[in-house]
This record gives C-alpha cells, structure tokens and sequence, in this order.
C-alpha cells in the first residue's frame, strides 16, 4: 500500500491542472490578504490633520451625544470621526472571520474540489485506468490509495494557507500597534482548522462522485448546481433551513450557527414564550453540520467504490 500511495502521489504531483489549482491556492489567498492590509494601512499625517480640521465639528457632536455615534465614550469620538472621514479602519482579527476569512475558506474549498475532481477525472478521460489496474487489480486498494491521496494533499494545501493568513494578519496588527485581544488569534486558527477539514473532506467528495460518474464535466455540474441552486431549491419546496446546505457548512466552519424557522400563528397573538415552540431562531450546532455531510460523503463514497468495483473498466 505505501508504494501504491507513493505512485499516486507522484501522479497527483506531476498533473498540470492539479499544479495549476494547487498554486492557485496559494496566490489567491496571499491576494486577499494583501488587499487586506492595504486597505486598512494607517493614514499619513497630513491626511489626518486634515480630516481633524474638516471632521472638528462632528466631533464636538460626538463628544456631546457619543452614544448617537456609535461610540461608548466620548474620547473615541475623535477617532472614530476621523475614520470616516479618511475612510481608514483598523484591522480587527476576530471581525475577519466572517469576512475575508470566510472568502478564503470558500476559494481554498473549491480549488481543492477542482483539484480533486481533475485528478480522477484525468484518468478515466485519458483511459489509463485500466493501465492502473494491470499492475495493481485489487480495485479497492487503488481507490483508497488516490482518495487518501487526494484528502491529505487537500488538508495539508488549506490548513498551510489558511493558517498562514491568520498568522500573517496578526504579525500585521501586532506591528501597527494594535490591540488584539486574548485568545483571538487562536479562535482564528481553529477556524482555519475546521475550514480545512472541511475543504478536505470537500475535496474527497468531489474525487469520489467523479470516480462514480467517470466524468470531470458531471461532477463540477452536480457541485455547481447544488451550491448555485440548492438552498433556493429547498425553499421553494418549503424545506427548513436546517437542511439547506450553506448553513450547514457555516455551522462546521463557524462552530455552530442558527436558522430561522416558522413558528405557529398563536406565536403571534399569544406572544412569544422563551424556550417553546415560539423560539423563531434555533441552534444548528457544529456536530449537526458535520453529521449532515458527513452521511453524504459516506453516501457517495460507499456507491462510488460498490460501482469502481463491480463496473467494466473501458
């Protein structure tokens, strides 16, 4: 088996489209974060002075009525003035996470899917499968031999990169002076952490639905479809939104998230009652999400290795 794996290593390391969306996950993240840090570079002081001068009169506002500002206390008006007036926020780590964390979550998931797909893909569209299975016929063996490829080289490439932007956006708040508070750097990289299982376990579902298929087109197909249109599908047939499949990934990769449901007309007149039937938001927690796909995956997996199997091999 290590040497099976070894060979399908090599395989998946010398196949152009792989490189290509590999590298990808590399640049575009390492885009996204300069693009960052460039945006909330500190203004110059010839800039603030100039915004002190122009904003004087809102301040005095906000130090008279702070609160209709948006600010606590009357010694942050002058700051949170001025930041409007240069358009210039700070870099707030943990307030990424449901931003630009989550884009490249989102970018890193699907380049590693298209990795995925490609890699078997490739084989069934250039007919060298059968070449594989001359030289190893135990077709169980080469299926797990490239999905375990595919699922590690798909963790290791998004937990480098997502960690590696997290890292990289705190060295740059740390060098800016800025306060970041305790144990948000690591809540930032345990949301790496799940977004990279996640992308991996992504990653391993495309390789198997293509291997079930024997098609690249099919599968990138069925994905595209169930992401563009999947959750308006489910609305329309009136389904919960606990099942809809974005606010699943958001309850893995979040840790937990919630979901509006409706609730009965007596709700309404009767008024709500905390903790019944009347509660319109409801909890959809990290092991929910992950039981969700995790009972596809094993689906698709357990017909895609049945059908590698049992099916002619062209």
């Amino acid at each position: 088996m290590r040497q099976l794996l070894a060979v399908e290593l090599t395989r998946l390391r010398w196949r152009r489209a792989v490189l290509l969306l590999l590298a990808a996950a590399v640049v575009v993240p390492t885009l996204i974060a300069a693009t960052l840090i460039w945006d909330t570079r500190p203004p110059s002081q010839d800039d603030l002075d100039a915004a002190r001068a122009s904003a004087a009169p809102e301040i005095a506002q906000c130090e008279k009525r702070p609160g209709r500002f948006g600010v606590e206390d009357r010694a942050l008006c002058e700051e949170q003035v001025v930041g409007w007036y240069t358009n210039s926020q700070p870099l707030k780590l943990g307030q990424q996470r449901s931003e630009t964390g989550l884009a490249v979550v989102a970018v890193l998931t699907l380049l590693v899917m298209l990795a995925g797909t490609t890699f078997a893909g490739h084989d069934w569209n250039s007919g060298s499968m059968s070449n594989q299975l001359l030289f190893e016929s135990r077709r169980g063996r080469v299926w797990a031999a490239k999905a375990l490829v595919v699922l590690v080289t798909s963790f290791v490439v998004s937990a480098v990169m997502s960690a590696t932007y997290w890292l990289a956006l705190w060295m740059v708040a740390r060098s800016r002076d800025l306060k970041v508070p305790d144990g948000v750097l690591a809540d930032c990289l345990e949301f790496a952490l799940r977004g990279s299982v996640f992308g991996a376990a992504a990653a391993l579902g495309a390789f198997a639905m293509t291997m079930l298929f024997r098609s690249t087109v099919a599968t990138v197909g069925v994905l595209f479809g169930v992401v563009l249109a999947g959750s308006l599908i489910f609305a329309a047939l009136g389904i919960s939104e606990r099942w809809f499949p974005h606010k699943n990934v958001s309850a893995i990769i979040k840790d937990g998230t919630r979901y509006y449901v409706e609730v009965p007309q007596h709700c309404f007149t009767d008024g709500p009652i905390e903790g019944s039937e009347c509660d319109q938001l409801r909890e959809l927690t990290l092991v929910d999400g992950s039981l969700y796909y995790g009972v596809l995956l094993l689906g698709v997996g357990t017909a895609s290795v049945l059908t590698f199997r049992r099916r002619d091999v062209p």
